[in-house]
């Protein structure tokens, strides 16, 4: 694939009254800006989507990177896995799927079994599985979800370099092929999603998952946004990908209405690679300053289900807003923080960031979620974060230690009043789908 960058849209503002529509829920939301100050919006190069994206992925399969094609590797009486993300992920199985399992026609219903990588998120509902996998899937195949509290599920695969035990979902390994399928994105943590995150922590048991995504590894400055190599955790994760069956990778990059720009298929490290660098040239921005004010969302449905996903959209805007400064992070969150979490128990568990910052260190051995919460802590520590919510109240985002905002026009004028007018303001549309980062191209 020819690999280039593109100039990225940062759009330069300075108008009398001016309307922004952030990525919100499932139809957006449109806020009003004061008139006379300066405001950047940035968002991602626009990609168009594939032209007829099912005989491309059909295509893509039958000549994979690195990789012979998946049809010659597979034949009758195989026992095939395929691994799906959850509802917090927007991967358009209903495109991905048919072609997928058109290639794989020659192995039977009961051969094929499909995992659902929740990783340490709650099970699916049966409905929430029906939109995402689409009803006849769901009817016809057997699927399995992600328990990562219940060892007697997993077992041990290998230690991996870093002297983490890798314990893995028993019947997932049990197989001859796993696919593995998923979206490629910057990730704030393990630089980019896809790949094997899928399995770790997709389907993996909660110590492993803990223990890749420990504060040692995550105070690493190479577990940031869009790095890979020399990042402690995606270089785990990777390896650790590779300790069970073979492993096809069935990857693919989206634009903002979700339709597939790239797809990236066949060997796991060299086509995570590519997709990686193509949605890197896309979606990371650099901008020449720090701003005094930075407003963002979470993408959108699904990733702004709950306050737990949208430190994501936090973590994004922490890149390039002053100390000190200020974040209005805007998330539906139909979801809650969510209730019955480790997140929300630690959140409750404590008065304020410091508190919450000695409590995670404290206790993340034992604790499942320590790994948002450190993020939340360190961008909470440089600047002041407001959520909008039309789902939460205001009791609820502050037990989640976060301030609530009921008219974001109003509060953008009380900053303004505070810092004055030549007050820098940026606008981040899409959230964690555009990164920014200081620094130049």
């Amino acid at each position: 694939m020819n690999l280039f960058r593109q100039p990225h849209n940062i759009q330069r503002y300075k108008l009398i009254k001016m309307k922004v529509k952030l990525a919100y829920g499932k139809s957006g939301l449109i806020i009003d800006l004061p008139d006379n100050v300066h405001i950047d919006v940035v968002e991602p190069r626009f990609t168009p989507g594939i032209n007829n994206p099912m005989e491309a992925i059909t295509k893509a399969l039958h000549d994979p990177i690195k990789h012979p094609d998946l049809k010659h590797i597979t034949s009758p009486g195989m026992s095939v896995a395929i691994v799906f993300s959850d509802i917090t992920r927007a991967t358009p199985y209903h495109t991905l799927l048919p072609p997928l399992l058109s290639v794989l026609k020659h192995i039977s219903d009961n051969q094929i079994r499909f995992f659902c990588a929740a990783g340490t998120h709650r099970s699916a509902t049966k409905d929430e599985l029906i939109s995402i996998l689409g009803e006849d899937i769901v009817n016809r195949f057997s699927i399995i979800q992600n328990i990562s509290g219940d060892k007697s599920l997993f077992s041990f695969a290998g230690i991996s370099s870093l002297g983490n035990e890798i314990w893995l979902n028993s019947e997932l390994i049990n197989h001859d092929l796993i696919i593995l399928t998923g979206f490629i994105e910057p990730h704030f943590f393990a630089g980019f999603s896809g790949g094997g995150k899928s399995l770790i922590p997709g389907m993996a048991y909660d110590t492993t998952i803990r223990n890749n995504h420990s504060i040692a590894n995550l105070s690493d400055k190479r577990a940031r946004w869009g790095i890979t190599h020399g990042n402690p955790v995606w270089e785990e994760i990777m390896e650790c990908a590779e300790m069970g069956p073979p492993v096809f990778l069935l990857n693919v990059t989206l634009n903002r209405d979700k339709e597939i720009t790239g797809i990236f298929t066949g060997d796991l490290r060299s086509s995570h690679e590519e997709g990686c660098q193509f949605a890197k040239n896309t979606a990371m921005v650099p901008v020449d300053h720090a701003y005094d004010l930075v407003i963002t969302s979470n993408s959108g449905y699904p990733l702004d289900l709950n306050v737990y996903q949208a430190v994501k959209g936090m973590s994004c805007a922490s890149q390039i807003v002053r100390e000190g400064g200020h974040i209005i992070m805007v998330a539906e969150c139909w979801d809650g923080i969510p209730p019955g979490s480790d997140y929300e128990k630690i959140l409750t568990s404590v008065n304020n960031v410091e508190e919450l910052m000695n409590y995670i260190i404290k206790n993340e051995t034992r604790l499942k979620d320590t790994w948002q919460l450190y993020f939340q802590s360190i961008v909470q520590k440089k600047a002041d974060v407001y959520l909008y919510s039309d789902k939460l109240d205001s009791f609820t985002i502050r037990k989640a230690l976060l301030k609530p905002v009921d008219n974001i026009s109003s509060l953008v004028k009380e900053i303004i009043k505070k810092v004055g007018q030549n007050i820098k303001i940026c606008i981040l549309p899409e959230g964690p789908q555009t990164i920014p980062y200081l620094g130049r191209a």
